[in-house]
Parts: C-alpha cells; structure tokens; sequence
C-alpha cells in the first residue's frame, strides 16, 4: 500500500494474527477472477467474539471504482458482527489541502458511509514522550484515590456540558445515568490499571475532576479527563492532565498517546501547552455510540 493513510505493516499484522487479535474469519477479500483487488481486515481484543474495529482498507486502483468494492466488503463484514464497530481513518494533519491524501480518505470515507457508518467524529491525535518534559505538581489541586461510586458520581458532572462529540451523543440517546455508566465501565474494560485512577480536590476539599490515566494494547494513553461545570473555566484542566502524564512517566513510559475532537479547542489547547504534540488526524465512522 503507498497511499498516504494510516495501514498495517505486515510483521505487525502477523504478529497480532498470532495473538488472536486480527483472524481469518475477520479478514475480509475482494477477488476478480483468481486476482485480490480489496482488503478489509478487522481487529479486536484477543479475547473478543467479535471485532471492534476495521484497521485496514485497501482496494486496487485498477478496478476503477473503489468506494464501491469498499463498500461492499465493509458490508460483508458488518452482516456477521452483532455489535458497534468503528473505523479510523488515520491521516497527516491538513490532508483536506493535500490532493493525494484528500482522495485517499474520500473514497474510504465514501464506502464507509454507504455501508452504514455514517457517525463521523473528526479527532485529533496527540503524543507525549519523556524529551517533553514531564511537568512539576504545583500543589494547586489535590488527587487521590476513590471508590468506584465516587469515580461514577464524577463521570456523570462532567458529562454535563462536554464538548466531546461521543459523550454529546450519548447524553441525547440514554441521558447522564447509563452515559457515565458506559464511559466508566469502557475503562474499566480498559488495559489500564484502577490504581491510577485520581480525583483531583481543591483546597477546600471540593470535587474538582478527575484524572484516568488508561492504555491500550500500544501503548498507555491519557484515557479520560475532566473538570466538574463549577470550577471550569479556572485552569484546572492542565493540573489534571499534568497528573496523567506524571502517573505514566512515573512508570516508565517512552510514549504517552491522547486524542481529541477537533472540535474540542479548549482540550486541543490544554494538550499543546503540556507539551504534547499533534501526530495526525482520525476521521472515525461508526454504526453506533463507541468511545
């Protein structure tokens, strides 16, 4: 593949294939004749019925119209997965100015949407290394551990005027009860650990957000983080990610990944000013609601 997009090197693909994470009955072609001319292959946890994610898209240019051979093996796939799935299509920053990468994404982007993965989150990929630096507590919020209720109780206030797109979605489809019930259960199903798991107090011994450093199958990532509706607005927000990536660099991370909306500016902006830098842009599409 020489398309400027996001792929799968083989050695990781043969690598994960071992570990039960991509499978033949995830893997998805498209033939003329005796020829392969399309690929979709799906991944999922190694102890998954069903795959979470479509990883890889690739039709060959010589068939003419691509989107319509995607298409039709996203929808192959879809027919024997009961559950959401997403795609992430993963791109430069700027690919919209970019002719090559521009028509990568479109027609990819074109097939998703005609088999039904029509939610469309645009975000922002971050990433943090040690030659960052990691930031110095300043001592204006406390954290601490919690109990599962209290870590509950605050997903729900900070659902509350979230400008994440998902938790926007969620809100207006189930409402704040099963929204923080859905976001705190995905990361408890997360391969991150619950001992990292703050909430940040002001001086006054007041909830003032929270901070869940996660990880993935990669790598350790900034998982979730908020501020409670009263103190936004105050600077909070860069003590609780400072928090995040102090707990992961504590533990010897050389890589810490973060994403975020597009359109979630002030978030973008508190990612920026830790040092983090922006690596690409993912245009995620989904069937459903998915973190």
């Amino acid at each position: 593949m020489s398309e400027p997009v996001g792929w799968i090197p083989a050695d990781r693909y043969l690598a994960e294939l071992a570990e039960n994470m991509y499978r033949p009955e995830w893997t998805w072609i498209a033939e003329v004749g005796d020829r392969v001319v399309g690929r979709a292959l799906w991944w999922g946890p190694r102890d998954s019925a069903y795959p979470v994610a479509l990883d890889c898209l690739d039709v060959d240019p010589a068939v003419g119209e691509r989107a319509t051979v995607a298409a039709e093996l996203i929808r192959a796939g879809l027919a024997g997965f009961p559950q959401p799935v997403q795609y992430a299509i993963k791109a430069a920053g700027g690919w919209r100015d970019d002719p090559a990468t521009s028509a990568a994404v479109g027609w990819r982007r074109a097939a998703a949407h005609a088999a039904g993965l029509t939610r469309e989150v645009e975000r922002l990929q971050f990433e943090w290394v040690p030659a960052d630096g990691v930031p110095a507590a300043t001592g204006v919020l406390r954290f601490a551990e919690a109990s599962d209720e209290e870590f509950l109780a605050v997903f729900a206030r900070i659902a509350e005027g979230s400008l994440d797109a998902h938790t926007r979605a969620s809100l207006a489809a189930k409402g704040v009860d099963a929204t923080a019930r859905g976001e705190m259960d995905f990361y408890l199903g997360a391969p991150g650990r619950l001992e990292w798991w703050r909430l940040a107090y002001t001086g006054e011994g007041e909830v003032a957000g929270m901070a869940i450093p996660s990880a993935t199958p990669y790598s350790v990532n900034v998982g979730y983080l908020g501020v409670v509706p009263e103190f936004r607005g105050r600077g909070y927000v860069d003590e609780v990610l400072a928090e995040i990536t102090r707990i992961h660099a504590a533990g010897g991370a050389s890589r810490i990944t973060a994403t975020t909306d597009v359109g979630n500016a002030p978030m973008a902006a508190a990612f920026r000013r830790a040092g983090y830098r922006n690596t690409e842009i993912r245009i995620n599409l989904s069937n459903d609601l998915n973190p």
